[in-house]
């Protein structure tokens, strides 16, 4: 029977149910026509949030002028509503971030389904073009900031107010993930104010940052840097803003090892865009620009200081045959109180690092990449992450950085990776042929996609490796050398072991989300305060923690390292504990004073035992049986303190890293040998004298 004939007059077929089938069907216009009125609803209500969010800060603003900042009760009613729109705010975005998510699968899912009429690429550019996702509403955040800035009443520091007095330096990394990078903006701006930039658009909170970075053939000054060799030297070009360069800024970070005492240091110089091949070619004319510094009004020494370093970088330059080799950009967000360094802030989103090689240089004239002119795909990297830089400075070794820092770190917000360089991470991908060694967060799982697709797969390991390599490997997910070891420092893991799906936080310290259990978050405050995570910068959080986990075994009582707490999934801040390398030998020295105590006692035992084969000396037999695995214990003791010090030195983990009972049981048990065999030679004394009497 011929399908294609149908009769006007026959009642439309229906189902067991008696719905008429064809009603039910949608067309590919349907479709479509309902994809582009979701969007435009969609796009019409965040539209129309935003614009009520901007009308409520406005009235904010104006009650500001009009209050008297001594009235607590306005103060904190307007603080309140300031704190509404800011969650009102986060919320938009949650709602944003939802239905982007939602659009993408149903046209993934139309795609698969109806291959003959694909529509994913066109909506989602559409939608990459529409105000909703593409829309910059930084203003919102930029007068919050100012709100939040007036209310606690900032006020300016005096510039360079105690010159001499000496502070305590710590800078911290982290990464964010995409979706937490107003969360975050929003917990500084409650504390810190945002450092305003100026754009053809007016005031943003972020501003464009292009640095490149110089090195030379064999990759010295990136090789130095990872190792962390002293003096290790990272020279760059930096200039703020989306044109062409004007003014660019000379820098020169120089590490040094803190744990000898010794602080790196960050020196940099200005200069006009054309003097930058002059800097590159040691053809600066240094002298002439020293005396025009002394003539505009800067002192002897100033200007000696600045002849002194430049003089020192165009001559690494000259003799290391430095050339322009990677390029960071991205969008840094700074929060800071201006000239109090106590807690400096900084955010950097959309970061993407871009190869400076591959074309001419033509003497230094051109040292960066045309932005009109197109990249290849091997020849940038696009960060998954934002990286967020908290810089503090504390006034004593023993003082504790503000409440609000330590929340933030412990919301399960932050993904704390050590010693993090966007240089070392761009030369890294960009030129895996290049490098002998490479850093061990490009093993994590969610840097993986970014990596491959920018060419870089040769530094990452194999994903095809059978069981049987994989067994040669303590840590199969990570590359070789270093990285074995530093595998458990990988905020979501490797692939063997990813956790991107339930990883919260470095800080956020949640055991069972470590152990990649979703949903077991543990409230760090039972007072019913929100939160996540243990502070470690209190004895009371560790306690609550501890109080958590499961109960301690009897063994583990006596001897920590047969704790079931070393199965705990928890590295500390590198901000709380600190590892430095006469910390390792401490370990050694400490294992070796131990198995010196019981090799000495495992001699004199020996000794006895000899001496003790003549008849009437049974007890010194039994005393020297009885010394003898005390002795033994000792050397077991040892050994095991040993290691299990040096997998707790090496992961960081919390708490003390002594064993306070062990030194006392096995101290205990020689005493009473000793106290036994001392009465015991009374004893034979006394009977001594007894029978000569």
């Amino acid at each position: 029977m011929d399908s294609r004939q149908v009769s006007l007059t026959t009642p439309a077929p229906t189902n067991t149910k008696g719905v008429v089938l064809d009603s039910a069907t949608i067309t590919e216009e349907a479709f479509i026509s309902a994809i582009d009125s979701e969007l435009t609803k969609v796009e019409h209500f965040t539209l129309r949030k935003v614009t009520e969010l901007r009308n409520i800060l406005k009235d904010i603003e104006t009650k500001l002028k009009e209050i008297s900042l001594n009235d607590e009760e306005e103060v904190d009613s307007l603080k309140k509503i300031a704190d509404s729109v800011a969650y009102k705010f986060l919320t938009l975005e949650k709602y944003v971030n939802i239905n982007f998510m939602g659009f993408h699968k149903i046209l993934k899912k139309h795609d698969k389904y109806c291959p003959g009429a694909p529509c994913k690429i066109f909506y989602v550019n559409r939608m990459h073009s529409q105000a909703w996702v593409r829309g910059d509403y930084s203003d919102v955040v930029v007068r919050l900031s100012s709100i939040y800035s007036v209310l606690r009443n900032d006020h300016v520091v005096e510039e360079m107010a105690d010159p001499s007095q000496s502070f305590l330096r710590s800078t911290n990394k982290y990464w964010i993930k995409t979706e937490d990078v107003s969360k975050v903006k929003y917990a500084v701006l409650r504390h810190l104010p945002v450092f305003l930039q100026k754009t053809s658009t007016g005031e943003s909170d972020s501003q464009l940052t292009n640095s490149v970075y110089l090195d030379n053939d064999q990759l010295e000054l990136y090789h130095c840097r990872l190792d962390k060799t002293p003096g290790a030297l990272a020279l760059r070009l930096r200039w703020y803003g989306a044109t062409d360069p004007s003014l660019v800024f000379v820098e020169r970070k120089t590490h040094r090892d803190k744990w000898i005492g010794e602080v790196s240091m960050k020196e940099r110089f200005m200069i006009k865009e054309k003097e930058v091949q002059q800097i590159l070619t040691n053809t600066y004319p240094i002298e002439a620009k020293k005396e025009k510094m002394i003539k505009d009004g800067s002192t002897q020494e100033e200007a000696d200081d600045w002849e002194c370093l430049v003089r020192e970088i165009t001559q690494a330059i000259s003799s290391k045959q430095l050339v322009p080799t990677m390029r960071t950009q991205y969008m840094r967000t700074a929060f800071q109180i201006p000239f109090d360094a106590t807690v400096r802030v900084s955010l950097d989103t959309n970061l993407c690092m871009i190869s400076e090689r591959g074309y001419d240089l033509k003497n230094m004239t051109v040292w960066h990449r045309d932005h009109n002119q197109t990249i290849a795909h091997n020849e940038i990297t696009r960060f998954p992450h934002a990286v967020l830089e908290i810089k503090l400075e504390l006034k004593d070794a023993n003082a504790a950085p503000p409440k609000w820092v330590t929340d933030l770190q412990n919301s399960g917000l932050l993904y704390e990776v050590h010693k993090f360089s966007k240089f070392i991470h761009g030369c890294a991908v960009m030129m895996p042929e290049d490098v002998r060694a490479v850093p061990y967060w490009v093993d994590d799982a969610s840097l993986r996609p970014s990596i491959l697709a920018s060419g870089g797969g040769r530094i990452l390991v194999r994903s095809d490796m059978t069981d049987a390599e994989k067994k040669k490997l303590k840590h199969p997910g990570s590359g070789p050398g270093a990285n074995q070891v530093y595998d458990h420092l990988l905020p979501f893991g490797d692939i063997e072991n990813s956790k991107i799906n339930t990883a919260l936080g470095r800080t956020a310290q949640c055991k069972p989300a470590t152990q990649g259990v979703v949903d077991s978050r543990k409230k760090r405050d039972s007072s019913g305060q929100n939160g996540y995570g243990v502070n470690f910068y209190s004895d009371a959080d560790l306690e609550e923690f501890d109080e958590e986990e499961d109960e301690d075994t009897c063994v583990g009582w006596l001897f920590p390292f047969c704790s079931p707490y070393n199965n705990l999934s928890v590295v500390a801040p590198t901000s709380v504990q600190k590892i430095e390398p006469k910390i390792f030998f401490a370990n050694e020295r400490t294992f070796l004073h131990w198995l010196h105590a019981g090799i000495t006692l495992y001699t004199i035992s020996s000794g006895i035992l000899v001496f003790s084969g003549k008849e009437g000396s049974s007890w010194a037999h039994w005393y020297a049986m009885a010394l003898l695995p005390i002795a033994l214990g000792f050397c077991i003791y040892a050994l095991h303190v040993f290691l299990w010090r040096a997998d707790r030195i090496k992961t960081r983990v919390p708490g003390r890293w002594d064993d306070p009972r062990g030194p006392f049981i096995l101290g205990g048990a020689l005493a009473i040998i000793l106290t036994l065999n001392f009465i015991a030679k009374l004893v034979q004394i006394w009977k001594y004298e007894s029978n000569e009497l």
